[in-house]
């Protein structure tokens, strides 16, 4: 018995049932961020099911080691500027491969229906009339704004949050309504258009002096945080070679890192 089969059925013996993925069913789920602490039981239960795991570029290696060893791995990952599968082939694939009878995981990092075209996939196989489940998963950008120590919400400071692609934005997007929403603005793909977007955020009205920061690879061995005032924020990145994947959060939420941290008291002792 390996370890990992050992791990999975003492987590499956915390649930009265486990849900079975049956042959010719596709689940799509989320991975979480990285840590693999964060994975649901149920996104572990299809990883040891599955007999085909579809899988995105940012999902972790050590999720995919859980997979059960009936499993086989296709890489089905889409990154900006390299060479990529398309989302049409995406989905015809999870039609065939369930259409054979396969039992086919979907696995997406983070969560499937947040800047991941879970949405899609779902209608597709609906269209095809293929049974599909949704497996929600922790989303990265709530899970590297925690890993930061950056209060997503916090009382008295804001009541919402708002979300954002970077990736792919058009130039004739509206931005103003974002930049005077009062709003923590939390960015996924945004890297290679930051300097671009983080210009228009302050031609739009936002303080140059706005609290932000970067968390790259969050709840990873390689997250790396990098904090800065708006208008700096672009040109620090570069300075520090910060490389996606990153999720970037604008708005007041960062200033409360350090307290979070302790660094604020340690630097009042001193």
């Amino acid at each position: 018995m390996t370890t990992s089969t050992t791990a999975w059925e003492a987590l499956a013996a915390q649930r009265s049932t486990v849900p079975v993925l049956a042959p010719g069913h596709v689940w799509l789920a989320g991975a979480g961020p990285g840590d693999p602490g964060l994975l649901t039981l149920d996104a572990l239960a299809g990883l040891r099911q599955a007999d085909v795991i579809v899988h995105d570029a940012l999902v972790d290696p050590r999720v995919l080691a859980l997979a059960g060893s009936q499993a086989r791995l296709e890489f089905a990952g889409k990154r900006g500027g390299k060479p990529s599968a398309t989302q049409a082939g995406i989905t015809a694939r999870l039609v065939m491969l369930a259409r054979r009878g396969a039992r086919v995981l979907r696995l997406k990092g983070g969560d499937p229906f947040i800047f991941g075209r879970g949405g899609e996939e779902a209608m597709a196989l609906a269209a095809a009339q293929i049974p599909f489940r949704i497996i929600p998963g922790i989303t990265s950008g709530l899970a590297a704004l925690a890993a930061a120590a950056i209060p997503a919400t916090l009382r008295g400071v804001n009541r919402a949050l708002i979300f954002a692609a970077g990736h792919g934005a058009d130039d004739d997007f509206d931005w103003v309504p974002l930049a005077r929403a009062g709003l923590p603005i939390v960015f996924y793909m945004v890297m290679h258009q930051l300097e671009r977007i983080t210009k228009v955020l302050l031609q739009a009205g936002l303080d140059a002096q706005t609290p932000a920061a970067i968390i790259a690879s969050a709840t990873t061995p390689n997250e790396r945080v990098l904090v800065a005032p708006l208008e700096k924020l672009a040109a620090a990145a570069r300075e520090q070679s910060f490389e996606p994947p990153a999720i970037v959060v604008i708005g007041d939420i960062v200033d409360f890192r350090p307290r979070l941290l302790g660094e604020v008291a340690t630097a009042e002792k001193e």
